[in-house]
């Protein structure tokens, strides 16, 4: 046999150990082990992940949400200030009413128009008047200053509404201050 013969051969004996499948060793226990302990952590670092993302997204709502009620409510402070201007207003207006004196007619327009455009500007702004009175008495809206019996409006309802509530945009900014009906002694 000459040189290229045996270099056939050998090529041939290997090419045939290449087209046969690998079969791996088998694993011993210790490897099993290692194996099941790898994959409990990494299903643990996937739960991991998915908490800390769904956080996030939490995060991310949650801080979505609050920066658009401060937008809305950036002017609660400034409105709870002039409540008790327009309430001065409202005063100022009845006793112009009432007044005998007809010089200060004029003086009761010009007040007029101010409360007027300050109520425009509030009410812009998402203010928005609580009416009671004739309404059944809600602590959520109302604060009950005193009862008062009647016999014309129904037990529990809103007599007399002393001092007006407001409300932002659903919040509310100042209960209505209310006298409520009480049953006449007998």
């Amino acid at each position: 046999m000459d040189k290229t013969e045996l270099h056939n051969e050998k090529n041939i004996a290997v090419e045939s150990a290449e087209n046969e499948p690998v079969v791996p060793a088998p694993l011993t226990p210790e490897q099993i082990d290692d194996l099941k302990n790898r994959a409990a952590k990494a299903d643990e670092f996937k739960d991991n992940w998915l908490r800390v993302a769904a956080d996030l997204e939490n995060y991310r709502k949650r801080a979505a949400r609050e920066k658009t009620e401060a937008i809305q409510f950036a002017n609660m402070a400034l409105i709870q200030k002039l409540l008790p201007v327009l309430d001065n207003f409202e005063m100022a207006q009845a006793a112009a009413q009432n007044s005998k004196d007809k010089s200060i007619s004029s003086l009761q327009s010009g007040v007029a128009m101010i409360q007027k455009q300050l109520k425009d500007v509030l009410v812009e702004a998402g203010l928005e008047e609580i009416d009671a009175t004739g309404k059944p008495f809600d602590p959520t809206l109302h604060e009950a200053i005193s009862q008062q019996e009647a016999t014309d409006v129904p037990e529990g309802n809103v007599v007399q509404q002393v001092r007006k509530g407001y409300k932002l945009r659903e919040r509310l900014l100042r209960p209505a201050a209310v006298i409520v009906a009480k049953k006449p002694a007998k």
